[in-house]
């Protein structure tokens, strides 16, 4: 317990036996007296910091005031907002003329947090990025990803000739694969507003001008994806695990696409388990084509002697 701690518990008294000796339980968020046991009160905030210090210098270093800093946002989070409520402190309306002030303060304090080109394209192209990643339901570490990949394309000037929203789905797909987050070039490019082909040439861009190294997917991390989407038991997603392990140490997965390869192991589980799914309805979930998965299945039950039952 800290100092701080101590002079709140010293501030407040038992009421059962007048005593200033009081325990404060964080697990059970509670105040017990420690001399009689009695429970003063059962609502307790911890206002500590979030993170731990072990040594006086990491103390030094990690102590702050307000929200931490945020790569999603342009000025990262430090920059004060005036309230659109028209009311004052005590929650009483403003008057007319009162209103009108606050709304030009509002609407210069806006104009000065974004200020020059630079600015209201990152102000506009991170909120962009927001939107993407709440459709796309993505964590919190991807958008903070996607979010430093953006702000290094304008520090470099990148930008020019290009669309926002292109830029904004590669740097989303770029995140994705560096967090090691499943979803595919379709979904990014659908998310954004975008095609396929302007995210794909915008990734390549980007993996050019970035120096980036971004490794390829492994095939085993779209098995639980298609797996969930077929409603497929778990004895065929571990089998697909299992074909995709043996093909790539057969170097058969090399120089193919991670969701061919993934849906054809998904198919031939399928049918090996007796819960047949069409390659229609895999190619759909995978975002390939059938031809594809077609393809992919003759070369795996050739070169991995599975037998399958048609």
């Amino acid at each position: 317990m800290n100092e701080v701690e101590k002079k709140r518990s010293r501030a407040m008294v038992c009421p059962e036996c007048g005593s200033t000796d009081l325990i404060r339980d964080y697990e059970a968020g509670e105040i017990v007296c420690e001399r009689c046991g009695y429970v003063i009160s059962t609502i307790l905030f911890d206002t500590g910091p979030e993170w731990r210090a072990f040594d006086e210098e990491q103390r030094e270093k990690r102590t702050r005031v307000g929200a931490p800093l945020t790569w999603t946002i342009h000025d990262k989070g430090l920059s004060t907002v005036i309230d659109w409520h028209d009311s004052d402190i005590y929650g009483r309306k403003l008057k007319p003329k009162q209103k009108a002030r606050i709304y030009r303060l509002r609407k210069w304090h806006r104009r000065s947090k974004v200020s020059g080109a630079t600015e209201r394209n990152l102000a506009y192209a991170l909120s962009e990025l927001t939107k993407v990643a709440y459709k796309l339901n993505l964590p919190k570490n991807v958008l903070e990803t996607a979010s430093v990949i953006y702000r290094q394309v304008v520090r470099k000037r990148l930008i020019r000739g290009r669309s926002i929203q292109g830029v904004a789905a590669a740097s989303i797909y770029m995140a994705c694969r560096q967090c090691n987050v499943i979803r595919t070039l379709e979904e990014v490019a659908k998310a954004s507003n975008t095609s396929k082909k302007e995210g794909g040439r915008n990734y390549r861009f980007l993996l050019r001008n970035l120096n980036t190294k971004v490794l390829p997917v492994n095939p085993n991390n779209y098995v639980s994806k298609f797996i969930s989407q077929l409603s497929l038991s778990g004895n065929a997603e571990s089998l697909a695990i299992k074909i995709i392990k043996i093909a790539s140490e057969l170097k058969l997965t090399s120089g193919r696409g991670p969701a061919g390869v993934a849906a054809a192991a998904t198919y031939i589980a399928s049918l090996l388990t007796d819960e047949r799914r069409t390659q229609g309805e895999i190619a759909k979930g995978a975002h390939v084509t059938e031809v594809t998965i077609r393809n992919r299945y003759k070369e795996l039950i050739q070169k991995l002697y599975i037998k399958v039952k048609l």
